[in-house]
């Protein structure tokens, strides 16, 4: 550079020229700007910052009203000996909550080594953690650190909606309000309680929520039970339950798990011999063993089913809950249901009823079908398997959605579905499966208490939860069932009847109609007792009796013995007039039928000495807090004395010993008691009967009304069952309970009457005396006259005139019928033939001349031989009388 004077003097010049000095002013101002304007900026951004920020905080939930303890905890159910059955929960629910002093110190530390390691020196903002993410993330050019606190986890958990944003503003006001109420948490909450709520909170893979939840799902125990090695591979997942989850992906759980247990060792939260056994541990495979333990989908019991029925309806009822409200009780708010149900007694119906030899052979199928399709014009059309029905009929009328195998009915959905289908058509949804034909049901109550003991809704799998429940659901036609309890019931309980009581079984229509009452075998039995009445299910003898009780007296007691289903009076849409007041009610004929549950209940209170209990699921609910919820002590009435139930059981024994139920008599010895039931139609067979300890009723039948005759395979299966369960619980044989209110007298089986030594014991078909039992008080009083004897002629077959020698003389034993009898009946060929009255032997007409005058018969003054029969009374009127009524 050139400092010589000239060019000093020409540089001065320059900078102290005119045009310098301006743009040197220019420059000062134009900084000037700049700098105001970037402090303006930065006053303005702060200001901004702070009201976004305001605002922000000010949108967030108050402090002092947020609740970060966990909600929506698993129902656990507990079976009748307390011990754990099943749980219920909702996809975010599945919890069992822990205190922390039941969490061991190394699962706590193992979740703090990897996810808050200074948890216990921070006031809920790790600044350390935030720096350290930031710089790692300038490092590696991606931000994959995170830097929240345990604090802060709860807080988006519990409080902020779990982190489901969108986008990156809604990110930020949920983290600055996340680090705002971290801070205030932290004020209120000690460490050990904000680490309590965070581990019953946390998602831990296979729809598990905690660490209680966690460890029985991957390792079948407590929490308080594991290991170091197994927490660590719990806490493994909290980052990513997917991607970390130990069953699916455990290569990747256990690199997650090295770093934890390598976090462990460096905090000093383990020794270095403690990784080394936790390293050495085969933990995966422990995890592998109790997966295959457990069940991959729960499909709940039919128990279950009809349970979660009835706790809805009670929270409601009993609660005043909405619908709502019971279903997030019964699925997130971790009650603790206890349930009548035998573990032991349910397995053995499970078995019996899976045993497909227990059933006829050449089962069949039915159909269920949904198809909604969305033509091409828009309209959306629905479908169900009568449409499928309709279809078949087309091209065979006797189709039905009865099938010969589950193939046959898919091939018939398919075909339909291809003929409804059209081009430019779009499927909405379709749903098809079958069911084994034909069905059953099975229902098992104790007596004594009510407790429903088990229960099967059908026979075949059982593949969906809250499906068609037979047991519950189903009303059926109750057929011969119905007899004792709408007829012979009442009739002994109030009419003053007894099993003595005859009646003829003889033609007869139903009262006020021409339609005839017809007995299962059209035979007509004469006159026959109630006893024999139920022994052999006889329905004119059943229907008589229910014309002396009434239908409306009828009505009532069934009413009193739990029925809901019964229809006092209804109209349907035609206008039809539908009520089960009528006299068909007593042989099973009905509007809607009955369920297994409330026939097999009604049984059970003759079974209980008379005492109807209503049948429950479980005796009590508690809530989360174990505090009582629900106490269902199940009420109880007196329907009926307890000598009529005495009675009827006594009766009902008959039926299994000698009649229509000899097929479910015990192998064990056990007595049994109990009634069949088949409907007119052969659509539906029942059995409902009881031992000295259980009621039990089943139904067999198809689902879709269809002739068929089941033989006594249903009574097989009661037996079966309830033979197991004898040998099973080891049940005492011992008879049923004494009634001090009956006593016993003999009577006759023609008359009801007392019987009468040597007339009533040689009817010609054998003695009709027979002891018979009967409450206090109602014991007959007159001796029978039903039977009569006559002494006739053995060469006339007419009674005997003066004039028959001794040695034609014979008695025989006839019976009268009640005067309003009609038609001909087992009766008929011995009753006392009507000219008896008037007729008398017509081959030994007049005296023969005697050897010895000392033979001549001695006749009364006036006595002509025609009227020989209207002689005095004898003294001893059974010796010498030729027409004899006692």
């Amino acid at each position: 550079m050139n400092y010589n004077k000239e060019n000093i003097i020409k540089k001065r010049r320059a900078i102290n020229s005119k045009a310098t000095k301006t743009k040197s002013k220019f420059l000062v101002i134009l900084y000037k700007a700049v700098l105001v304007c970037i402090l303006a900026v930065c006053v303005i951004s702060a200001g901004l910052g702070f009201g976004l920020l305001r605002g922000i905080l000010e949108n967030a939930p108050n402090a002092d009203q947020i609740d970060v303890q966990p909600e929506g905890y698993s129902t656990t159910i507990y079976n009748q000996e307390g011990k754990e059955l099943l749980k219920l929960s909702d996809f975010d629910s599945n919890r069992e909550y822990v205190t922390l002093d039941k969490i061991p110190t190394h699962m706590q530390d193992a979740f703090i080594a990897i996810e808050d390691e200074r948890f216990y020196s921070h006031n809920g903002i790790d600044l350390q953690g935030i720096f350290r993410a930031f710089f790692v993330g300038i490092k590696n050019g991606r931000f994959s650190e995170g830097a929240s606190t345990i604090t802060q986890q709860l807080i988006k958990n519990n409080v902020l909606g779990g982190g489901a944003e969108t986008n990156f503003s809604e990110q930020l006001e949920r983290k600055v309000q996340e680090q705002y109420l971290a801070l205030e948490l932290e004020k209120r909450l000690s460490k050990e309680q904000i680490l309590e709520y965070y581990l019953n909170t946390i998602n831990l893979g296979q729809s598990t929520l905690g660490v209680q939840a966690a460890s029985k799902r991957y390792f079948n125990k407590d929490v308080s039970d594991l290991t170091i090695s197994e927490a660590s591979v719990i806490a493994g997942i909290t980052q990513n339950p997917s991607a970390l989850d130990p069953i699916v992906y455990p290569e990747n759980n256990s690199k997650r798990r090295t770093k934890i247990l390598n976090n462990m060792v460096e905090q000093g939260k383990i020794t270095k011999k403690e990784y080394e056994t936790a390293m050495s541990d085969d933990v995966y495979g422990r995890i592998k063993k109790a997966n295959e333990n457990q069940p991959a989908d729960t499909v709940y019991s039919y128990f279950v089913d009809a349970l979660i029925k009835q706790v809805i309806e009670d929270l409601q009822t009993d609660k005043g809950y909405n619908e709502t409200q019971a279903y997030n009780a019964l699925y997130r708010g971790g009650l603790s249901i206890y349930i009548t149900q035998d573990s032991e007694i349910q397995s053995i119906c499970d078995q019996v009823f899976a045993d497909d030899s227990n059933f006829p052979p050449g089962s069949s199928v039915t159909l269920s079908y949904r198809l909604s399709i969305k033509k091409k014009n828009g309209k959306e059309v629905n479908y169900s398997e009568y449409d499928v029905e309709r279809y078949l009929k087309k091209s065979d009328k006797n189709a039905s959605l009865i099938f010969s195998c589950s193939k046959t009915a898919k091939q018939a959905a398919k075909s339909f579905k291809k003929s409804v289908l059209k081009k430019g058509d779009t499927v909405l949804g379709e749903h098809l499966s079958t069911a084994i034909q034909p069905q059953a049901s099975f229902c098992i109550i104790e007596q004594s208490t009510g407790h429903i003991k088990a229960l099967v809704g059908g026979r075949g799998k059982k593949t969906a939860n809250l499906t068609l429940n037979r047991a519950t659901q189903t009303t059926r036609q109750p057929g011969s069932t119905f007899k004792v309890l709408a007829s012979y019931l009442p009739a002994l309980d109030t009419l003053g009847m007894t099993l003595a009581t005859v009646l003829d079984d003889a033609p007869y229509n139903y009262v006020g109609t021409e339609r005839a009452v017809n007995n299962y075998d059209h035979k007509y039995r004469g006159l026959t007792t109630i006893r024999e009445g139920i022994r052999d299910s006889i329905n004119i003898v059943t229907a008589k009796t229910m014309e002396k009780v009434t239908p409306a007296v009828a009505y009532e007691y069934l009413l009193n013995l739990g029925f809901t289903t019964l229809v006092e009076k209804e109209s349907d849409s035609k206008g039809n007039v539908y009520s089960d007041i009528q006299q068909t009610l007593c042989l099973g004929g009905i509007t809607k039928g009955v369920t297994n549950l409330e026939l097999t209940a009604a049984y059970a209170a003759i079974a209980n000495k008379g005492v109807y209990t209503e049948p429950i699921l479980y005796t009590k609910i508690l809530d989360h807090d174990k505090n009582l919820l629900l106490d269902n002590e199940p009420k109880t009435n007196q329907v009926m004395k307890e000598s009529t139930a005495w009675l009827l059981t006594n009766a009902m024994q008959d039926v299994v010993n000698a009649g229509t139920g000899t097929a479910v008599r015990s192998t064990t010895g056990m007595p049994v008691a109990g009634k069949t039931g088949t409907t007119s139609n052969n659509y539906d067979v029942w059995f409902s009967g009881y031992n000295p300890y259980y009621t039990a009723s089943i139904w067999c039948g198809y689902d879709i009304n269809k002739h068929f005759y089941p033989g006594s395979y249903h009574k097989v299966i009661w037996r079966k069952i309830m033979d197991q369960i004898i040998v099973k619980k080891k049940l005492k044989i011992t008879p049923f309970p004494d009634c001090s209110s009956i006593t016993a007298a003999e009577i006759c089986t023609e008359s009801g009457m007392l019987a009468v030594p040597g007339l009533c014991d040689h009817d010609p078909r054998g003695s009709k005396i027979k002891t018979e039992y009967f409450t206090k008080g109602t014991v007959p009083t007159e001796k029978c006259t039903t039977h009569v004897a006559v002494t006739i002629c053995k060469e006339s077959k007419l009674p005997v005139s003066l004039y028959c020698p001794e040695d034609c003389k014979i008695e025989k034993i006839y019976i009268k019928r009640p005067e309003d009898s009609e038609g001909k009946t087992a009766d008929t060929p011995y009753e006392l033939p009507e000219d008896f009255e008037t007729e008398v032997c017509n081959i030994h007409t007049s005296p023969v001349a005697p050897s010895d005058p000392d033979d001549l018969p001695n006749l009364p003054d006036a006595t002509l031989p025609g009227e020989a029969q209207k002689e005095p009374v004898k003294e001893d009127p059974e010796e010498e009388t030729p027409l004899r009524e006692n």
